[in-house]
């Protein structure tokens, strides 16, 4: 597998989050989960003092940039220039640049690999979330997202549910 890197798209201001909405309605129409993994609109936490009143706002960290972790290819590069509201990539000409380690950390995302002691097939407890209490089968693993799929019956049939890592404990 080619390597994943996060890349820099420019976009119209003010369309950060519906570039991030069309991006990822592309990737699920055209399978390509496994090849573009994430798509964000970094956020930051701001007070802001309005009329003697301070409040707690979001506000976008770069307005007019997104970010997508991706593996660069003709097609995935193809899917994300030619996404409305997209007017291209960060980088000279028409190559993209990748960020660096040093360049994403003060974003808050990090590329460290996570130790799991559960794998495909296990049956495992859901301890979090809305499927809190729920015991499943592992049928995928998602590294990138940190998730696992598992199965679930709802309503009388097998139903597939996405849960993070973080709200599962193997079952012993």
């Amino acid at each position: 597998m080619s390597e994943t890197n996060w890349y820099v798209v420019h976009t119209y201001s003010g369309y950060e989050n519906k570039v991030k909405a069309n991006i990822e309605k592309t990737i699920e129409n055209r399978h390509l989960e496994d090849q573009i993994l994430e798509v964000r609109v970094p956020m930051e936490e701001v007070l802001e003092v309005k009329n003697g009143t301070k409040k707690q706002v979001s506000k976008k960290m770069f307005p007019g940039y997104v970010l997508v972790h991706m593996i660069m290819n003709d097609d995935t590069w193809y899917v994300v220039r030619n996404t409305r509201g997209v007017t291209g990539f960060v980088g000279p000409g028409s190559k993209p640049v990748p960020l660096t380690e040093a360049e994403m950390k003060p974003l808050g995302i990090k590329s460290e690999s996570i130790v799991i002691d559960f794998e495909v097939g296990d049956t495992i407890v859901v301890i979090g979330g809305v499927w809190k209490d729920t015991i499943g089968v592992i049928q995928a693993i998602n590294e990138h997202k940190q998730t696992v799929t598992i199965t679930v019956e709802l309503f009388g049939r097998e139903t597939p549910v996405e849960v993070s890592f973080a709200e599962v404990k193997k079952m012993n």
